[in-house]
């Protein structure tokens, strides 16, 4: 294993490297044994794989025996965590059992009355309790069977309705580099690259509507405010109330604010730090958030536009910034995560409620420097460039694992969410191949995988419905791509390809340990002579590689 583990770690060395805008002789060299390395790959794991290994697995036959004895054995925990639905309602039912009836208390209160024939009487009113609760857990029972074939049902249906769906897919051509954000706003994709611009399209035409330049660095982010507060900034700029507002955060160190409509920059705000992620907080008066490369969230004014606040919060490069309702989620290169409450004040907004490392979430090893997030309730999925989704229940720090890919080659780039759909970004170094994986929420079971030929590397994703119901989307990355869902009945044949992948069928799997391909404490003498050669070039590896890289 330990040569597979080398070839994995030169992919992905070599995957960051072509996101690069300029290279050296040395690193063209390297990123044209890209071929070569894949092949090698493929190679060894097709002599790895066997009755107790498949293509991309770690650990040995004896390891896997092992496991399966423990989860076999009596008492053993289980090693799939059950949805919450399920939870919760066998905890209705023990505490279902253990309340007393209303019978067998008044039999408690007159049974000392009763003299000596209280213990018969007591037997006999015992006998008829343990009845009643039996056939009170009976009931339950029943009930619960039905509600469980009644959800697989459901589910079965809606597995059968993607594995049919179809999409059109339209390729957005204009961006001279790799597209880093999207945004969806009405008919409208905005989109921002490494190329300094932001670009403003029409989808029902898929054509270039405007051009927004004005950063002088990479653009990483972007957000856009409800309208309720699109109109107040309308209002005082003496613009339309219909005018919506677009926010871009750059490398330049600026925070943009651009009127769709005009096409132009009403506001600037110098932020002294390299912008690395942001979000809109519609709370009271309104909030920019912003993320930096060095860490440090930051806080401004939607009414003002200056600082309210400065949080050295992170350990390195923030690379998410979330908002749901008063709170707001920032995640970073290090696997870190922070959950803060908006607590509506001018100063110092934001109050730090949680906070979990890297070595907590299982992200600071092997993630490539790029952590993304996407909340929901009290969880938050994350992605963080290896083959699992991570989900962390924020309020208790329990850790559960979602598998989305079947190879430890595979590389979740972004995960999002889409009414009662979590889509997870796949890219496997060994092949090349790029898929949509679908689960259904919130018992996060496996729908479909969605890919096309030649599928460029997904790095970012926004969606919204049409007024029928049906699903749009934007993909980010090499290539800027809209996806149109066809209604069932269309006789026009789809772009996208469906299927399934029965290794990704598995339910949420509760953690336990540190993940063995994502520790690489063995180096060997060709490491060495790697980085001598810079292969391994210390100042652009680890954490802080997205952003050099990305952003430069």
């Amino acid at each position: 294993m330990g040569e597979v583990r080398k070839l994995q770690k030169k992919l992905r060395q070599i995957e960051n490297l072509e996101i690069k805008i300029s290279l050296t002789t040395e690193e063209r060299f390297k990123i044209s044994r890209k071929a070569e390395l894949r092949s090698r790959l493929a190679e060894l794991q097709l002599q790895l794989s066997g009755p107790q290994r498949t293509p991309g697995s770690n650990g040995d036959g004896k390891k896997e025996k092992m496991k399966r004895q423990v989860e076999d054995g009596p008492g053993a925990p289980p090693s799939q965590m059950p949805p919450a639905s399920k939870i919760l309602k066998e905890a209705a039912q023990t505490t279902a059992k253990e309340r007393p009836t209303a019978h067998s208390c008044r039999q408690k209160k007159t049974g000392g009355a009763e003299g000596t024939s209280g213990l018969q009487q007591h037997t006999e009113l015992a006998k008829v309790s343990d009845r009643g609760r039996d056939a009170s857990t009976s009931c339950s029972n029943a009930d619960q069977t039905h509600e469980a074939h009644q959800e697989d049902a459901e589910f079965t249906a809606l597995k059968a309705s993607w594995e049919k769906t179809k999409f059109r897919l339209r390729l957005l051509e204009g961006h001279n580099d790799i597209i880093t954000c999207v945004v969806a706003v009405d008919n409208l994709v905005i989109s921002g690259s490494r190329d300094t611009t932001v670009k403003v399209w029409h989808v029902p035409t898929a054509t270039e509507q405007k051009n927004l330049g004005g950063h002088t660095g990479g653009v990483s982010c972007l957000c856009a405010p409800p309208p309720e507060y699109c109109r107040r900034l309308a209002w005082d700029l003496s613009l339309s109330d219909k005018e919506r507002f677009i926010l871009s955060g750059s490398a330049d160190c600026n925070v943009k604010i651009w009127a769709l409509s005009i096409g132009q920059c009403v506001k600037s705000i110098y932020t002294f730090n390299t912008v690395t992620a942001l979000c809109f907080v519609p709370e009271e008066g309104g909030y920019i958030v912003t993320g930096s490369d060095g860490g440090k969230v930051q806080t401004w004014s939607w009414s003002t536009f200056e600082n309210c606040q400065s949080i050295n919060a992170h350990e390195d490069t923030v690379t998410s910034v979330q908002s749901q309702g008063p709170l707001v989620f920032s995640g970073s290169a290090e696997g870190g995560v922070c959950v803060w409450e908006n607590r509506c004040s001018e100063r110092d907004p934001l109050r730090l409620l949680h906070q979990w490392s890297g070595r907590l979430t299982g992200c600071s090893a092997g993630s490539g420097g790029r952590l993304t997030l996407s909340p929901r309730g009290d969880t938050v999925y994350l992605g963080y460039g290896q083959a699992w989704l991570k989900v962390l229940h924020w309020r208790t720090g329990v850790m559960s694992k979602l598998t989305n890919h079947s190879s430890i080659t595979g590389v979740t780039d972004c995960v999002h969410q889409t009414g009662g759909l979590l889509i997870g970004s796949c890219y496997d170094l060994a092949t090349g191949e790029s898929t949509l994986n679908l689960f259904s929420l919130p018992q996060c079971r496996y729908l479909a995988s969605l890919t096309w030929p030649d599928a460029p590397r997904v790095l970012c994703l926004a969606s919204w419905t049409t007024g029928s119901g049906d699903h749009r989307w934007v993909t980010g990355g090499r290539d800027l791509v809209v996806w149109e869902q066809l209604p069932s009945s269309a006789k026009q044949k789809g772009d996208v390809t469906v299927r399934r992948n029965r290794g990704l069928d598995s339910l949420l799997e509760s953690e336990g340990g540190t993940d063995e391909e994502e520790t690489d404490d063995d180096e060997d003498e060709e490491d060495r002579e790697e980085k001598d050669s810079g292969f391994e070039d210390s100042e652009e590896s680890g954490s802080s590689l997205w952003s050099r890289c990305l952003l430069q």
